[in-house]
């Protein structure tokens, strides 16, 4: 079974998005909100069984609900408005994730937790300590994410088709993300090959900047972040071993440690699966490390 907890519009995207890949035969929303996760298991099930896809989703407000659970998703906490930055949410959504992460210690000990909310990497630094799972069992959702925006933003630039491009985005989930145009290509040909450096350096800070302005013009993003999630649990139940770019405890890695934030990793059946150190050049050291540093200092300030 695949739980999802909290059942607003990216964790209902979420289990549409799981159920039309038919990830898992149970599907459960869970949320606080009484009725919500419910109405929301109710509207999907109606799509499914037009489409004619036997995949059950199920609502509840009770953690105990979760028994069984292979994969935990984390979506539960207060979402970006306009003007706020992902770290403005820290102290709003520490607690809440400390909260649920202690239900899903007690009631799927034995699963998998993908962490979602916001700030990204110290929710996923919080869901980690809290839980005492092994490193491999806790990979963060966000460079997925920002590889789905950057990849966009190339098709957008070269005109070519979706499926060629392969984009990577590590470091941090917000303002010092670290696009890597020297690790993205078009059908295996270097990007740099297509554009310019002024042209990928527009590319890089689009990326960083689009979703702010997604909020900015509809409230939220939705679909992006939900698909997202689903393929992140579509490489583990199907042991697919993609690199993905997900926030996960470095011991060592990048030289760094004691520390949640996005780099490439295998994902299949065993979560983490292995961790892909990259040779980055002088300056992408320099963004990546001032990522870390962010995120150090705002795990420094939240007891755990």
């Amino acid at each position: 079974m695949i739980t999802i907890i909290g059942s607003g519009k990216v964790g209902g995207d979420a289990a549409v998005f799981s159920a039309l890949k038919r990830l898992d035969d149970q599907i459960l929303l869970l949320d606080v909100a009484e009725g919500l996760p419910q109405g929301e298991a109710m509207d999907i099930n109606h799509m499914l069984s037009e489409q004619g896809i036997d995949v059950e989703v199920k609502g509840s407000n009770n953690f105990e609900d979760m028994k069984g659970s292979n994969i935990v998703v984390v979506v539960a906490g207060s979402g970006r408005k306009p003007g706020m930055t992902r770290m403005d949410l820290l102290k709003i959504n520490a607690s809440i994730v400390k909260s649920v992460v202690d239900n899903v210690k007690k009631y799927a000990d034995d699963s998998m937790i993908i962490p979602v909310t916001n700030p990204l990497d110290p929710m996923a630094y919080i869901t980690y300590k809290t839980s005492g799972f092994d490193r491999s069992r806790v990979f963060g959702m966000g460079g997925m994410l920002d590889l789905s925006r950057f990849r966009q933003f190339i098709h957008e630039a070269t005109g070519h088709s979706r499926d060629s491009i392969r984009a990577l985005v590590i470091g941090e989930h917000g303002e010092n993300m670290l696009p890597l145009p020297r690790f993205s290509s078009v059908s295996g040909i270097p990007l740099s090959s297509f554009l310019p450096k002024e042209k990928l350096d527009e590319l890089v800070e689009n990326t960083k900047q689009v979703a702010a302005k997604v909020i900015e013009l509809k409230g939220a993003t939705v679909h992006a972040p939900g698909n997202a999630i689903s393929a992140i649990i579509e490489s583990v139940v199907r042991d697919r071993k993609q690199v993905i770019p997900v926030a996960t405890y470095l011991d060592g890695e990048y030289g760094h440690s004691d520390v949640t934030i996005g780099v490439p990793a295998i994902i299949g059946k065993k979560g983490v699966e292995k961790i892909i150190e990259l040779d980055l050049n002088d300056e992408e050291k320099q963004v990546f490390n001032k990522a870390v540093e962010s995120v150090k200092g705002a795990i420094s300030g939240i007891e755990i």
